[in-house]
């Protein structure tokens, strides 16, 4: 099992690592934090798995608390993200680009759900691997939430979809940080 689990955490790695440049930097580009907050959300998630990948093979006490460290990371990248969307509240800027948004979140949802399938058998497993799941299908969720916010965008105009799913993801990345301190 701790050769199949390395070799899903390494996919999944890279995956979340090329995601975390792509989103990074058309976030920056277009100006979204929906994009940049799953961006620092995957970077967070690639973290993660390769705090995953050192838990492989050491007893249940260290996998448990190697999960916790993921959740901690977890809960800090919460507080920055909501300072940032806080930040741009009161920094009013122009709306985000919604065709950069929508496209680079619909790849990245692909990109989740290629993860979601390589994850499948590890859901129920030890607690490193309950923890890439839990990562992994709080993206796909956030990745919906940026389309929908882009098209948001475009309807009206407006930044208020992009900061209002900033602020999810990063409810999602608070929700699943406790789900993981909990293990």
């Amino acid at each position: 099992m701790a050769a199949a689990d390395r070799r899903t955490l390494i996919q999944v790695f890279a995956i979340n690592a090329l995601f975390f440049v792509a989103e990074g930097l058309a976030g920056w580009w277009a100006q979204s934090m929906g994009l940049v907050a799953d961006g620092l959300d995957m970077l967070a998630d690639a973290i993660v798995y390769g705090l995953g990948l050192s838990a492989i093979g050491q007893v249940a006490a260290r996998k448990r608390r190697i999960a916790h460290l993921s959740g901690y990371f977890q809960l800090a990248l919460a507080a920055i993200g909501f300072a940032e969307v806080l930040r741009r509240v009161f920094v009013a800027g122009a709306p985000p680009e919604p065709f950069t948004m929508a496209v680079v979140s619909a790849f990245a949802l692909a990109g989740n759900l290629t993860c979601l399938y390589l994850l499948r058998r590890a859901k129920d497993g030890e607690a490193h691997m309950q923890a890439s799941w839990i990562f992994t299908s709080n993206d796909a969720k956030a990745n919906v939430g940026v389309i929908v916010a882009a098209g948001l965008v475009g309807l009206t105009g407006n930044n208020w979809p992009d900061l209002v799913i900033g602020a999810f993801i990063f409810v999602l990345v608070l929700r699943g940080a406790v789900r993981i301190l909990r293990l």
